[in-house]
């Protein structure tokens, strides 16, 4: 190789003085974190301690599998993954409708106020939701519900209205130049260019919902959840052990599910 050529090759990237800054103090909070916990990996890993999990997980075998307590499962499975559809579908349509302002089409103003109250949605947990919407709605899905979508709402509207603003702007505004309506230029232009990415963020949403809405059973608001806090409160492992496994194989069936949907859409 010529010294000509070598003085053709790119430089490489300079590394910034505050992306040093920032990967430090990365590491020393993680730092900070495992010196201020109370880790006690020790005491985890005893002789006791093994031979007491050994004896719980033997509890769960074998499964419980009467044709009455299957088909009780399978109803409950059903209803957790209708609370997770539902609840995604109603955060879709009002992600959308708050996407919009919080994209900064309708003025700084509404943009600022729209992402304040994204903010607040997604930054209270669905459990914390759940537990509030209780006390209104009572025990049963619907809570759960409105729960996952009110949650659900929040992420999906900032992560809408981040892929409305990264659109290129220019096919709109030629076609908003050449006098058509605006809503008509953003369903013919943006909408179009920003549709994959939007899909993708749902599906992805939608399995965190299906994992969400067995948890938020817990605290009573139906589904598998509900079940599995009520056989493991009564020690009754053998059925805990059913619950279980009808949320891994729900969670895999949609899991793979979302995967074959986003490759139909990347083809």
């Amino acid at each position: 190789m010529t010294s000509s050529s070598i003085s053709q090759l790119p430089q490489p990237p300079r590394v910034h003085w505050s992306t040093v800054a920032l990967l430090a103090g990365l590491v020393l909070l993680v730092l900070a974190s495992f010196i201020s916990l109370p880790l006690k990996w020790r005491d985890f890993f005893t002789a006791d301690a093994i031979r007491t999990s050994i004896e719980f997980l033997r509890g769960f075998s074998p499964p419980e599998l009467a044709p009455g307590f299957l088909n009780k499962t399978l109803v409950a499975t059903f209803e957790t993954f209708s609370m997770s559809a539902i609840g995604t579908l109603i955060a879709v349509v009002f992600g959308m409708v708050l996407g919009l302002p919080a994209s900064g089409r309708f003025g700084p103003s509404l943009r600022l106020l729209t992402r304040a109250a994204l903010n607040v949605l997604r930054s209270i947990p669905e459990l914390v939701w759940a537990l509030i919407l209780l006390i209104a709605a009572g025990l049963g899905p619907f809570a759960g519900t409105l729960a996952l979508a009110l949650h659900t709402v929040g992420v999906l509207g900032r992560l809408f209205a981040d892929a409305f603003e990264n659109c290129p702007p220019l096919p709109e505004e030629t076609l908003r130049g050449n006098g058509v309506h605006p809503v008509a230029a953003f369903l013919y232009s943006t909408l179009p260019q920003s549709g994959p990415q939007l899909m993708s963020y749902t599906l992805y949403r939608w399995e965190n919902n299906i994992r969400a809405a067995a948890i938020l059973g817990v605290v009573g608001a139906g589904g598998l959840g509900q079940m599995l806090k009520y056989h493991l409160s009564l020690f009754q492992m053998q059925q805990a052990a059913t619950v279980i496994i009808a949320m891994l194989l729900m969670v895999g069936a949609v899991d793979a599910l979302s995967y074959l949907l986003r490759r139909m859409m990347t083809k």
